[in-house]
């Protein structure tokens, strides 16, 4: 399947690639920093990161997920603010990252073309809402959180 990619920034194509997959077994195509200077990130702190890169999705059964980079998460505890950054179907805007600091005591640097994220695409499906009244009986019905067992 094609998704159009296209550069929003000079130093996408010169001193930054485009992204890849690493592997042929990868499922996310890593996104990198682009910044003209370190920014460095406060334990707690949060901060939105350009990728300088725009895409266009095929059409409206698609959608790019942004997710951490479980590296940066266990080694610095840097993950994503709002958990998964979702790239709805009609957005063509520059994809940001906001990227929290979750470690207690250490900053986190990020320089020019360091991944911060990965990006994901996947099919999406949207639906009908039909209200109702009552819904039907399952095996776990309304146990919540838990309710499973360990």
């Amino acid at each position: 399947m094609n998704v159009k990619i296209k550069s929003v920034s000079p130093m996408i194509g010169t001193e930054l690639s485009f992204p890849s997959y690493a592997t042929a077994g990868s499922a996310g195509l890593d996104l990198a920093a682009c910044i003209e200077e370190t920014i460095t990130v406060a334990p707690g702190e949060r901060v939105k990161i350009p990728t300088g890169l725009a895409v266009q999705m095929p059409n409206e059964q698609m959608v790019g997920l942004v997710f951490p980079r479980s590296g940066n998460a266990w080694k610095h505890g840097i993950s994503l603010t709002n958990a998964v950054g979702v790239i709805d179907s009609d957005y063509t805007g520059e994809i940001q990252v906001i990227l929290q600091n979750l470690d207690a005591e250490k900053p986190f640097e990020i320089n020019k073309g360091d991944r911060i994220a990965q990006l994901l695409f996947m099919p999406v499906m949207q639906v009908n809402l039909q209200v109702v009244e009552e819904l039907g009986d399952t095996d776990r019905g309304a146990g919540g959180f838990g309710s499973t067992g360990k």
